[in-house]
C-alpha cells in the first residue's frame, strides 16, 4: 500500500467515528449557518492580486519528514505569516500522519483576517459540510485519490453549494486532464508526488502548459527560495503554498517577506 492509500484508509477510520458522532444532518446544518454569512470564493479573490500571492501553511510534521517543529506555536506563526503579507493560510488536520486537527483550523480562523485552507484527504460530502462548520474558507480536493464522478461532485457541492472554494490538486498529465475535465477553477500542481514523495518543481513548469488559460494555477511543495517563486510566476502561477520552508525559520515573518 502506498502512503497515500495508507493515509485515506486511516482516514475513512476516523470519518466513520466522526459521523457517529455528529450526524449528517446536523453537520449541513451547522455549515450553512457558518456560510450564511461568510465570503463567498475568498481564497480565489485573495490569489488575484497582483505580485506572489503565497499560502503560508501551518503543520507539525509530515510522513516524509517527520516532526518539522518540535516547538511550534500556532497562533504565533499564523500570526507572523499574516504580518509578513500572506494572501492565505494553509492548516493540516490530518491527525495520524500530520498531527493536525479541526480544533487547528477553528483556532487560526479565529487569529486571522486571511482565507483559510483546509489542508486534508477530502473523499466524502461529509468532510466538505465539516469544512464548512469549522470555518474553512477553501478546501483541497486530490486528483489521485477520487474518481471523475466523485471529484465533480464535492467540487459543485464546495463551490456552487457552500461558496467555498476547491483546489484541486494533481501530480500527472493525466491528473490535469480530469481537473479540467471536472471544470476546476482553480488547481494546485503538487511538485511532491504523494506516493512516493520525491518533489521536483519541474512537475509544475511542465504542467502549467497544460492548463487552461484561465485557471487559477497553484504551486505547492519544494518552494523555497525567491527564485523558485520568480521562476514559477513567470509561468503563469498566482499562488504558492509553502509549509516546510517557513515552518523551520527562525523568524517565519522574515522569511515570508524575503520570499
Amino acid at each position: 500500500m502506498d502512503v497515500l492509500s495508507e493515509i485515506i484508509a486511516k482516514k475513512r477510520e476516523r470519518l466513520l467515528v466522526a459521523k457517529e458522532q455528529v450526524s449528517l444532518a446536523r453537520i449541513q446544518d451547522l455549515a450553512h449557518q457558518v456560510r450564511s454569512d461568510a465570503a463567498r470564493h475568498a481564497l480565489s479573490k485573495a490569489l488575484h492580486r497582483d505580485g506572489v500571492n503565497v499560502i503560508a501553511e501551518f503543520k507539525r510534521r509530515s510522513p516524509s519528514k517527520g516532526v518539522i517543529r518540535p516547538d511550534a506555536d500556532l497562533l504565533q506563526i499564523v500570526k507572523s505569516y499574516e504580518a509578513g503579507g500572506a494572501a492565505a493560510i494553509s492548516v493540516l488536520t490530518e491527525e495520524d500522519y500530520f498531527s493536525g486537527s479541526l480544533d487547528d483550523l477553528r483556532a487560526v480562523k479565529a487569529a486571522v483576517l486571511l482565507p483559510v485552507l483546509r489542508k486534508d484527504f477530502v473523499f466524502d460530502e461529509y468532510q466538505v459540510y465539516e469544512s464548512a462548520a469549522a470555518g474553512a474558507d477553501a478546501i483541497l480536493l486530490i486528483v489521485a485519490a477520487l474518481d471523475d464522478e466523485l471529484l465533480l461532485r464535492l467540487r459543485r457541492l464546495a463551490e456552487d453549494e457552500l461558496g467555498l472554494d476547491a483546489l484541486v490538486e494533481v501530480h500527472t498529465s493525466d491528473e490535469m486532464k480530469r481537473a479540467v475535465g471536472c471544470d476546476a477553477r482553480l488547481i494546485g500542481v503538487n511538485n511532491r508526488d504523494l506516493r512516493t514523495f520525491e518533489v521536483s518543481l519541474e512537475t509544475s513548469l511542465s504542467l502549467a502548459t497544460e492548463a487552461p488559460s484561465d485557471a487559477l494555477l497553484v504551486s505547492e511543495s519544494g518552494l523555497r527560495t525567491r527564485e523558485d517563486l520568480s521562476r514559477l510566476h513567470a509561468a503563469g502561477f498566482r499562488g504558492f503554498l509553502i509549509g516546510e520552508t517557513l515552518m523551520r525559520a527562525e523568524n517565519p515573518q522574515q522569511a515570508l517577506n524575503e520570499l
